[in-house]
């Protein structure tokens, strides 16, 4: 995994390509991914003694508290999950079974070194698969009355018309099928019906991990039915690959890989903390959410998770929380819980010249990605840069009039002005069209006098 090994410049260099501005939080989580790779170099005995440096963002919503950890994990190729801490301290659940996000990580984890795995055995898979597919296309003959001494005989018998013909058969086919000439055939294949029988499980807070034993239980006492389908070859290729993958993979190596990978390599990212930040009451809601933080300190502290697949440890999983904390403060979090979140992390709020370079400078930009939608009708989109710069203006004036949503603002706003244009493409057919300044001001102009609209609309 050589995303491991980058420094902290280079894992904010491949953050930039996405996120704009936020250095402070982008150089925090960069120091946190690199302790990680230090960790894992020093002398075993030390090793396990250092804890993870776990990180609190603090910044109103839409400024990319969230996509900095997402971009994070996909960096360091670790199992990533987003948990919202308020889901804790719904009716009925109040903190109850916080441990099931890290069993949902670990099933990420599962996933994902299984996909490593299946990687490593694609090209036997592949080939095993096409000789299932020749076998349907071509059956073998059965040949009546063998028995088992002619066998070395029937092996020395390697001159014979009928076998070589078959074979120059075989060998037609699959050239044929290797350069899709036999797309378009049907084979009846048989799959097999993974459904669960009809049980009604019922299921409540901290019982998912029931629900699945029992599904699972079930699953492997009935036997399997089998059942044919008529399909077309490629069809057919795809389902014999993933069944010949499943036989290769080693599914023990993949769970022990998985757990490693958990304990080692997990991220949990815990949002809205604020809202579980207690704010001096000692009744009604505020008894659940100090509730929910108690249920949250061991896990983060470090403690032993049963799962299906065996024990995880969360000593060394990396918790990246965040929260808008403007009417609670960190402060606010018992002492236990906000020791365990060394680093503290402020976002800024974003700025009219931070839309400009969202629209405009990173891989995924929202110009990108509506032109790239509309080039599929043949409709070319040229945003001029003065254009550019009024929908910045107007999305950050209506974020400064009403509730600001950082630059999920602009979403509302581009949908807004290209809804015509979105709505018409495919009856226009192929051009150019060129959006100027005059076009989104004329567009968004009405929604933005009549404030009841741009509440609305906008």
């Amino acid at each position: 995994m050589t995303a491991k090994v980058l420094t902290p410049r280079q894992i904010v260099s491949e953050l930039d390509k996405y996120i704009v501005g936020q250095d402070a939080a982008k150089r925090s989580v960069a120091i946190a991914l690199r302790n990680r790779w230090r960790r894992q170099q020093v002398p075993p005995e030390l090793r396990d003694e250092i804890a993870p440096k776990n990180i609190i963002m603090i910044g109103p919503t839409g400024v990319g508290k969230t996509e900095i950890a997402r971009r994070l994990a996909r960096l360091a190729n670790s199992p990533f999950i987003k948990v919202e801490a308020t889901k804790f301290t719904e009716v009925g659940y109040v903190g109850r079974d916080v441990e099931s996000m890290v069993r949902d990580l670990v099933e990420l984890a599962v996933n994902m070194a299984k996909t490593g795995e299946q990687e490593n055995v694609k090209a036997k898979a592949w080939e095993l698969a096409e000789e299932k597919l020749l076998d349907l296309l071509l059956p073998k003959k059965k040949e009546e009355g063998k028995e088992e001494g002619a066998e070395k005989e029937k092996l020395l018998e390697v001159v014979k018309v009928e076998k070589s013909e078959t074979l120059s058969t075989r060998e037609k086919l699959r050239r044929m099928l290797r350069k899709g000439k036999l797309d378009e055939r049907y084979v009846e294949l048989e799959v097999s019906n993974s459904a669960v029988p009809m049980v009604e499980i019922f299921s409540s807070a901290g019982m998912e991990e029931m629900e699945l034993n029992i599904r699972e239980m079930f699953g492997n006492i009935l036997p399997q039915k089998k059942k044919k389908r008529k399909m077309k070859i490629p069809e057919a290729k795809d389902i014999l690959f993933q069944e010949e993958s499943q036989k290769l993979i080693d599914m023990d190596k993949v769970v022990e890989q998985a757990l490693r990978l958990t304990e080692q390599n997990g991220i949990i990212f815990l949002d809205e903390l604020d809202k579980i930040g207690g704010s001096g009451a000692s009744y009604g809601p505020d008894v659940s959410r100090e509730g929910v933080q108690r249920d949250l300190l061991p896990i983060i502290e470090g403690s032993t998770v049963i799962t299906k697949y065996g024990m995880v440890k969360t000593d060394h999983i990396l918790f990246i929380a965040a929260g808008a904390f403007n009417v609670s403060k960190p402060s606010d979090l018992l002492p236990e819980l906000q020791g365990r979140f060394p680093i503290r992390v402020e976002l800024d709020p974003l700025t009219k010249e931070d839309f400009v370079r969202i629209l405009k400078e990173p891989k995924n930009a929202l110009l990108t990605q509506y032109m790239a939608l509309l080039l599929t009708e043949g409709m070319e989109l040229v945003f001029e840069d003065d254009a550019v710069d009024e929908i910045a203006e107007i999305a950050h004036e209506v974020n400064d009039r009403m509730e600001n949503i950082g630059a999920r603002r602009l979403h509302t706003v581009m949908e807004k002005l290209l809804d015509e244009i979105s709505f018409e493409a495919p009856d226009k057919g192929s051009g150019t069209i060129s959006i100027t300044k005059e076009y989104v001001s004329k567009k968004l102009e009405e929604i933005l006098e009549d404030e009841n609209l741009s509440r609305y609309i906008l």
